[in-house]
């Protein structure tokens, strides 16, 4: 979540040297959504086999069909990045500062100087570059994960949050102040296509299994957007049921059968059927439910409890909550991800000025590490996976 409602601001680009290598031309024509599953809730049994001709084109085929984490396994590093460093890369919002933490010391190593107010640092596509997303200063500042360097800042109006489409072609900005979902080069950063939303604090989102559609969260009007991938335009519109939602982090189970939605103000997730696109149930989990991390095995879901410093643990067979840890003393967990061999989990502690290092075997916590002001979309890396979609890292 934002710290504040930000004045819109020109957009602006500014081209620079390619940092990877793709062909970004204008946007296929539209694609029909899948044909809807019949129930939502609970991730339990096969999903429809994925085809070639049902994925969206130049998506690598996923390698389980029933499972979108089946390359996120403990040991699924990729060769390109299995030498980067194994750091904890912490946007601190309110120091305009990137802190990294040294996974296996626990310790921060170095502290370097970004653009205003960083949100989330976010793997490229090609797992080769670390984004750091620096909103209110209106850039992004590449990270080189092998070493760590600091590059130089490209141009990049409003960069809230940033995710790339499965086939490698855009990078897609959520441009939250703007109202807008900002479709550029996954290189260059040029402007390809800006989509005009309709609904207020546009921030999260995640892809469908064939990658034909991506799904949307909406702050500030407690709204959904379902987006069809291909045709870049917005095809459904969801206000989540209650009085005040506030929706932030949505993850896909593994099968695709259900979606899950952190609901900040609700204090849970609402759990749909994303190809349906209808009224989702609610689950409760905690106060500000922000962060949802998936276990390394797919069988769990962790959700960051940013009100009262807790993780509640989701299971995706029945769709139930199995056990809730709670961090010792003041907390406000926020977001972050899962270790490459799964057994921690880091947080930021977005009030606190800290990290945190959680056991994914009993909930434990490790550490407690001292950053920056208002630490918020840390990225741990390097991780299992072929291909990253964004984010703090929603590798496949």
């Amino acid at each position: 979540m934002s710290s504040q409602v930000r004045a819109p601001r020109l957009l602006a680009a500014t081209v620079v040297a390619g940092m990877l290598c793709a062909s970004c031309d204008a946007p296929a024509a539209s694609h029909a959504a899948a044909a809807p599953h019949a129930r939502i809730g609970a991730s339990t049994g096969p999903a429809a086999p994925s085809t070639a001709a049902a994925l969206l084109p130049g998506m690598p085929p996923p390698l389980d069909p029933g499972n979108v984490y089946a390359a996120d396994t403990p040991g699924g590093i990729s060769p390109r990045i299995r030498h980067d460093r194994p750091l904890v890369y912490v946007p601190n919002y309110g120091s305009d500062t990137v802190s990294l933490i040294d996974q296996r010391t626990r310790r921060v190593v170095r502290t370097v100087g970004v653009g205003r107010g960083p949100q989330h640092v976010v793997p490229s596509w090609d797992l080769r570059t670390l984004w750091v997303n620096n909103d209110t200063g209106d850039s992004l500042t590449p990270i080189d994960p092998r070493i760590g360097a600091f590059g130089k800042p490209v141009k990049v109006d409003d960069p809230y949050n940033l995710y790339f489409t499965p086939d490698g072609r855009f990078a897609v900005v959520m441009a939250e102040a703007r109202r807008e979902i900002v479709f550029r080069d996954p290189y260059t950063m040029a402007v390809k296509h800006v989509l005009r939303v309709p609904c207020a604090g546009v921030n999260h989102a995640d892809f469908s299994p064939d990658g034909r559609y991506f799904i949307a969260t909406c702050e500030f009007s407690g709204e959904l957007i379902k987006v069809d991938t291909a045709g870049q335009r917005v095809v459904a519109t969801m206000h989540l049921p209650g009085q005040h939602p506030m929706p932030q982090d949505i993850k896909v189970a593994p099968d695709g059968r259900a979606w899950y939605v952190a609901d900040m103000q609700t204090s849970g997730v609402w759990i749909l059927d994303g190809d349906a696109f209808t009224t989702p149930t609610f689950l409760p989990t905690g106060d500000g439910a922000h962060g949802l991390y998936p276990s390394r095995d797919a069988r769990n879901l962790y959700v960051a409890n940013r009100g009262e410093g807790t993780i509640s643990v989701l299971s995706f067979a029945t769709g139930k909550v199995t056990g809730k840890w709670r961090i010792p003393g003041h907390a406000s967990p926020d977001m972050g991800g899962v270790s490459a061999d799964g057994t921690v989990l880091w947080l930021s502690g977005r009030y606190d000025r800290e990290v945190y290092a959680i056991s994914t075997t009993d909930g434990h916590l490790i550490a407690r590490i001292r950053v920056g002001t208002q630490p918020h979309g840390l990225c741990v890396w390097p991780q299992p996976g072929r291909y990253s979609l964004g984010h703090t890292g929603i590798l496949r």
